[in-house]
């Protein structure tokens, strides 16, 4: 009998099944579908405290990182980014820096003043995050929203080491893709690639192809299908494996192998 692949979830947010008391549940269900190691994605200060208290709790098997979503900037946001080099100190440190970046999507509808005056402030939270991965030298998890090309350009302008980027969650298509891949950064891919309406992200899958490959949940939200509609918890990355092997033409057990590697290999994790 083969072995069950091992997979890593490279970006979920763990926060809600802990409020919830459904954390070891939800771990237990990851492990029997073979998701060895989970990424835990901070947001806001709140879910960074929660994770540096817990993943220590989990062993090697769950890590975190930490960042000020551009949902989550107000006109505090400084004083929150001050508390993220605390995060990369010491044992049990932080993996990576995000997830952070531009949302246009989710701006004012009905104001546009308040719309451009609150994107200044994710630019500026944005910038400093950029500066401070770049000098602490961290994985940057970056999340983009109908800001695509401003997002690339602050990188660029940053001038972060694209290998170190990835745009979590991607859902673009094969243009923008090779945008990324021409710079060294990569993309990670949820279940949206199990979506029917999503031909455009398959194709970005096909664009990336299997060397820079994560995937990922995004629980708990964007579950694949058969889920869609429901909670989205790790377990169901194992769906978004088969999905993506399928659309590449590869075994699943090739995918798992270079997905875990190339996850180990961006964010640090030790093998487990």
């Amino acid at each position: 009998m083969n072995a069950q692949p091992q997979l890593i979830d490279t970006h979920a947010h763990l926060a809600c099944f802990h409020q919830r008391g459904e954390l070891a549940a939800v771990l237990e269900r990851a492990h029997a579908a073979g998701v060895v190691q989970i990424v835990t994605v901070g947001t806001e200060p709140e879910d960074w405290r929660l994770y540096r208290e817990i993943a220590p709790q989990c062993g090697n098997r769950v890590a975190y990182t930490v960042g000020l979503h551009p949902t989550s900037v107000d006109e505090n946001w400084e004083a929150a980014v001050a508390q993220l080099p605390g995060y990369f100190e010491g044992a049990g440190a932080a993996v990576g820096l995000g997830e952070c970046g531009l949302d246009r999507f989710h701006l004012p509808k009905d104001d546009p003043g308040a719309a451009e005056r609150t994107f200044a402030l994710q630019l500026s939270a944005f910038r400093a995050q950029l500066q401070l991965a770049k000098r602490v030298r961290v994985p940057l998890v970056v999340h983009a929203r109908g800001a695509f090309a401003e997002t690339v350009a602050e990188i660029d302008a940053s001038g972060i080491e694209w290998s170190r980027v990835v745009f979590h969650c991607f859902s673009e298509g094969a243009d923008e893709m090779r945008t990324l891949s021409s710079r060294g950064g990569r993309g990670s891919f949820t279940g949206i690639v199990t979506y029917k309406n999503a031909g455009n992200v398959r194709a970005a899958l096909l664009a990336q192809g299997l060397p820079r490959l994560m995937i990922e949940t995004d629980s708990p939200y964007l579950p694949p299908e058969p889920h869609r509609g429901k909670v989205n918890e790790p377990a169901h990355v194992a769906l978004t494996a088969a999905r993506a092997a399928q659309e590449l033409g590869l075994p699943l057990a090739e995918l798992a192998a270079t997905t875990t590697a190339n996850a180990r290999a961006f964010y640090g994790l030790p093998e487990v």
